[in-house]
């Protein structure tokens, strides 16, 4: 689904990210995890284009996307959860779900099928965005970008601030997401034990360079605490 290989990238004269290799198979869950302040977000944000690389690739779908705008990246399939979600706060629920769909010149109703996933919108469709909860607020984020029907999900910290609850709630709707194969996701995750629960594979960063990496399946629970203690 997307491939990235030897990618460097900095704000300004700060190089944040170095020589980073990430691959995200087709329908597959990809945790990339580690302490604060690696380059996790800024990974994030190269690969959705709002950040150009100094160097190397990103091929997402066998294509080249480095010189696509963000907009070109969304209209193509590439949907982005931000960290702090960015919903917008003087529109209602309802209303920023129907801007995600008009962004994409989609009909503006918003299908029952976000309703299954997120149950607890549909009885807030009226309330304004910033009075919402924190995790009112990030189900509505990822409600809004699954909307579109993505076919790669970037998420930066889901579980930010959030009540365990919701944070289950998440959780179930990433593995219901998974189970149907259809959508890649790339998982910005520092609670370590839900991003294990839900990756195929892991990835961990320290000074924006790669430097653990493996099947979830084959990998020590203890390396990864190791590069993710402070």
């Amino acid at each position: 689904m997307v491939s990235i290989k030897g990618v460097t990238a900095a704000y300004g004269e700060t190089v944040i990210l170095r020589d980073v290799d990430i691959d995200v198979p087709d329908g597959a869950v990809v945790a990339l995890m580690g302490r604060n302040g690696v380059g996790k977000t800024t990974l994030l944000k190269t690969v959705m284009g709002l950040i150009r690389p100094l160097s190397g690739t990103i091929t997402y779908g066998g294509k080249d996307i480095v010189h696509w705008k963000p907009e070109t990246r969304a209209l193509e399939g590439i949907g982005y959860v931000p960290q702090g979600r960015e919903i917008f706060p003087y529109l209602t629920v309802e209303e920023n779900l129907l801007v995600g769909l008009e962004a994409r010149g989609r009909k503006a109703v918003v299908p029952d099928g976000i309703f299954e996933l997120f149950p607890n919108l549909k009885d807030i469709l009226n309330r304004r965005g910033g009075d919402l909860s924190g995790g009112q607020q990030q189900q509505l984020a990822i409600a809004r970008i699954l909307i579109t029907e993505p076919k790669l999900l970037l998420l930066d910290e889901p579980t930010e601030g959030i009540q365990p609850s919701i944070v289950f709630e998440i959780e179930n709707t990433i593995r219901f997401i998974k189970d149907q194969g259809k959508l890649s996701i790339l998982l910005v995750e520092q609670y370590m034990e839900f991003a294990l629960r839900l990756a195929d594979f892991c990835y961990v960063m320290e000074k924006g360079s790669i430097v653990f990496h493996g099947n979830v399946k084959e990998l020590s629970r203890e390396e990864i605490k190791s590069h993710m203690a402070i």
